[in-house]
């Protein structure tokens, strides 16, 4: 009597050996506590919390911006100033392009092909106006990267919510002048609450990006609810929303995401334990919005701070909401299909997905592998 064998259980491992793109990965919350330590010490600064949990923002002491009512207390403007503390270590050309090499590297450890890696100029004050050599040195680590077999990966250049408009035209002038083959993209992050009508104010940059034949993609959804995902579409053309989970609010608007193609670059856990939009995993309605059509996928955001590896996010999802195998190829399918990442790369990462879950699961019946 033949035993059939059972599915294959979705474990961090499977995931991990999974192949996928991440498209929300932010640069600096790529740091590792090891290299905020070195760095600091290399740089005589002092550190905002104790060595040991520099991490958690509840045990700072200093206050990294006291101009700004942000930072007075917990939520995303302090942590948008630990960010500012961090990119402050960076001084130097090698120092950061390590950095590139090593986000890479870490892509890579978890199994992840691609990766549009979002970086913002305004965290990392030694480079303010040295923006072009900024954007060479991140864009040569990935280079070096991709020479020794790493993740590939591009860069997507994020203004800041409060910037004015004439300083984000020149972020885009200069993306455009620089003409770097890995910059390929135009977002916008930070603290919604904090920025006012931030979207009519960054238009203006966001058509020249989409002019250039930039792509554009948009932090927003989450500390805000679906009237700043409209305005992402509207005023900024988005490509591509970045978290955009509260888009579930508005049924009018998850059928736009599906008929347009916009995808949504969700990050979990960041949701739950970072900004505590949702009480646990199980509120969290990435689910909700896949079985709609959205084209969901999963992410880390910022892996170093949140303590997150996106193959622990897969298999937490898997468990959560009961995906079996060609549930989550499907995810790590639409990973690469909302990717930015050049045609022949995402063709030949969505027949390696496909190759992967047949050989699991002959039944898996895994999406197809066209791109």
């Amino acid at each position: 009597m033949s035993i059939e064998s059972a599915a294959p259980a979705i474990t961090p491992e499977l995931a991990r050996a999974l192949p996928k793109a991440e498209v929300h990965l932010h640069l600096e919350g790529c740091f590792d506590l090891a290299d905020l330590m070195l760095l600091a010490r290399r740089n005589g600064a002092t550190l905002p919390g104790p060595a040991a949990s520099l991490f958690d923002l509840s045990t700072h002491t200093v206050e990294l911006d006291p101009t700004s009512a942000a930072v007075t207390g917990m939520g995303v403007g302090r942590f948008l100033a630990f960010l500012d503390w961090e990119g402050s270590l960076v001084e130097d050309y090698e120092t950061l392009r390590t950095l590139a090499y090593r986000a890479c590297a870490r892509e890579s450890a978890s199994g992840v092909r691609y990766a549009d890696i979002i970086v913002n100029p305004t965290h990392w004050s030694p480079w303010g106006h040295r923006l072009e050599e900024f954007l060479r040195a991140i864009c040569e680590g990935f280079d070096t990267a991709a020479g020794d077999g790493l993740c590939q990966a591009q860069l997507c250049v994020s203004l800041l919510r409060q910037q004015d408009t004439d300083s984000a035209l020149e972020v885009v002038d200069t993306m455009v002048r620089s003409r770097l083959p890995r910059v390929v993209a135009l977002s916008v992050d930070g603290d919604e609450s904090q920025a006012g009508d931030s979207n009519s104010r960054l238009a203006p940059a966001f058509d020249r990006a989409r002019a250039e034949g930039l792509r554009r993609t948009v932090h927003t959804g989450e500390s805000s609810g679906p009237d700043s995902v409209w305005a992402a579409i509207d005023l900024l053309h988005a490509d591509r929303i970045d978290h955009g989970v509260r888009a579930i609010e508005d049924p009018r608007l998850v059928d736009t995401l599906v008929a347009r193609g916009i995808g949504l670059g969700i990050c979990p856990r960041s949701n739950v334990a970072g900004t505590h939009l949702y009480g646990s995993l199980a509120e969290h309605p990435i689910d909700r919005l896949r079985r709609a059509g959205v084209t969901v996928s999963i992410n880390t955001d910022d892996p170093g701070p949140m303590g997150v590896r996106i193959e622990d996010e897969y298999a937490d999802c898997a468990q959560t909401f009961g995906w079996d195998l060609a549930t989550v190829a499907e995810v790590a399918t639409a990973s690469v299909r909302a990717s930015f990442a050049p045609a022949d790369l995402a063709a030949g990462i969505l027949a390696d997905i496909a190759t992967f879950a047949d050989a699991l699961d002959p039944d898996s019946h895994p999406v197809s592998a066209q791109y």
